[in-house]
């Protein structure tokens, strides 16, 4: 039985939208269909504008909204980050024990499901009120019922991203619709940081060297090509470089493995070996991490705008501080202290050297989160050396020299996947961080996200291939 919170959900499983599950074999062909107009679907969203909204150049969120496939003044406003914040809070609270879900029960599993889309749905009125309420769309008296039109097209759109997910993940399409939107806001940002008419390293760039200008009439020299501007307006040269070495180290972590011999207890002589890569919880730290950073400057952000306008309430500035550094180039608000600015990273060199404290107090906490989130992923995801053990010997797995008993598999397991856990998410980290101080494109976490998805899409497509080539490897495939 279902526990007492997940009951809760009972009664709205029958009023939310719900994809049906296909109740046949979808083809491959199939699957890259419904996953290319997902795609498609997603991309038109990210273009279309709100209605009631006012174009703006200015964008205190830009940093974050390539982690979450926002746009500004778009549908997709809010991205994914409900979706995202939903499913780590849910998944918190079933891996501390704090509500009663049993994953191997279908009953629970539906329930669950049926949890993340209310608190998806929820989060996205909180932050869709939240944004009008904090005046990032202009004053409530001027925007009067826009700012209703505003807030139920924000609902909308976070509905139909909901089901799109939903859509991929139930088989209609390859991957997950999260992660594919994840992919194509990273892949689109590096192209626009590359080749941007206006502000693009290779063109707008350039051509602001040949003519000695650049936005605002400020000199933009070839010094500032290759570092990079404090401002963040223009990418920069050693940021290029800095993506591409991204990209080659996260692919070659991916491949470090610790390789465990194993045999088949049915099948005397035959020998296999069971990898723990160093990456063994992948980039889920870091992205838990960067949904709770994503929320406390977008709630730091919130307080500061209606109740600390002016950074004069001292407990209020330990949350966060904000202010207008350089109005010549920018009269959108920044942070400048408190929490918030600790949890912001600097995103090129200049800003690096500005303040370079914060850049090593903010890694110091990225780290810490990481490697706390690891050890929870641990436990929440079925991943542990006890979950990992009883597995192996569910397959008839054990290791030559042992009986075959499931304690001294847990036992030598328990040597390798805790230190790995928490190195791999302090790797991560570094990573990210690291890549965000020399102003990568696409952001460090965006980079690790991508390079993961883009793994996982690999590993995915080479099996959906097979299994539709040679359909004798679909029971070896587990389809």
């Amino acid at each position: 039985m279902a526990g007492r919170f997940l009951n809760l959900f009972k009664p709205l499983a029958r009023i939310l939208l719900e994809i049906k599950l296909p109740e046949r074999k979808v083809k491959f062909n199939e699957k890259i269909f419904w996953t290319a107009l997902v795609l498609i679907v997603f991309l038109v969203m990210s273009e279309v504008p709100l209605f009631g909204v006012a174009t703006s150049s200015s964008d205190q969120f830009a940093a974050l909204r390539v982690i979450f496939a926002s746009n500004r003044g778009t549908l997709m406003e809010l991205g994914i980050g409900p979706i995202v914040t939903a499913g780590l809070i849910l998944q918190l609270l079933s891996g501390s024990a704090l509500i009663d879900c049993d994953m191997s029960k279908a009953e629970d599993r539906g329930l669950f499901t049926v949890a993340s889309k209310v608190f998806s749905i929820v989060l996205t009125g909180i932050q869709a009120g939240a944004y009008i309420i904090s005046g990032m769309y202009g004053t409530l008296p001027s925007l009067g019922v826009a700012a209703i039109v505003i807030f139920f097209q924000l609902i909308f759109a976070g509905v139909v991203v909901m089901l799109l997910d939903e859509l991929v993940q139930k088989g209609w399409g390859l991957g997950s619709g999260i992660s594919l939107f994840i992919m194509a806001g990273v892949a689109q940002n590096i192209l626009w940081s590359s080749f941007s008419p206006s502000t693009g390293l290779f063109v707008g760039g350039l051509e602001q060297i040949l003519t000695k200008t650049a936005a605002n009439a400020t000199p933009y020299t070839l010094t500032n090509w290759i570092v990079g501007t404090q401002s963040g307006v223009y990418p920069s040269f050693i940021g290029f470089l800095a993506t591409i070495g991204a990209f080659l180290i996260i692919i070659y972590l991916n491949g470090v493995r610790i390789e465990l011999p194993m045999s088949y207890a049915g099948y005397k002589g035959f020998r296999s070996k069971y990898p723990i890569k160093l990456l063994y919880v992948s980039n889920l730290p870091v992205i838990f991490a960067s949904a709770l950073f994503a929320n406390v400057y977008f709630f730091g952000q919130l307080i500061w705008s209606t109740a600390n306008p002016h950074n004069a309430n001292f407990w209020l500035n330990w949350i966060g501080t904000f202010g207008i550094p350089n109005p010549q180039l920018s009269n959108s608000t920044v942070p400048i202290g408190g929490l918030v600015y600790y949890t912001t990273s600097p995103q090129n060199i200049p800003s690096f050297l500005n303040d370079p404290i914060r850049a090593m107090v903010y890694l110091g906490i990225l780290i810490a989160f990481c490697a706390v989130f690891s050890l929870i992923w641990l436990e929440v995801g079925g991943l542990g050396p006890d979950k990992v053990a009883q597995q192996l010997m569910d397959s008839g797995m054990q290791i030559p020299g042992y009986r075959r008993s499931g304690r001294p598999i847990e036992a030598i397991l328990k040597r390798y996947i805790p230190v790995v856990t928490v190195l791999g998410g302090i790797i991560v980290a570094l990573i990210a961080g690291f890549a965000n101080f020399l102003g990568v494109f696409g952001t460090g976490t965006g980079i690790l996200l991508s390079v993961g998805i883009i793994y996982q899409y690999y590993e995915l497509l080479m099996r959906e291939r097979a299994a539709e080539m040679y359909p004798a490897f679909r029971r070896i495939l587990g389809e």
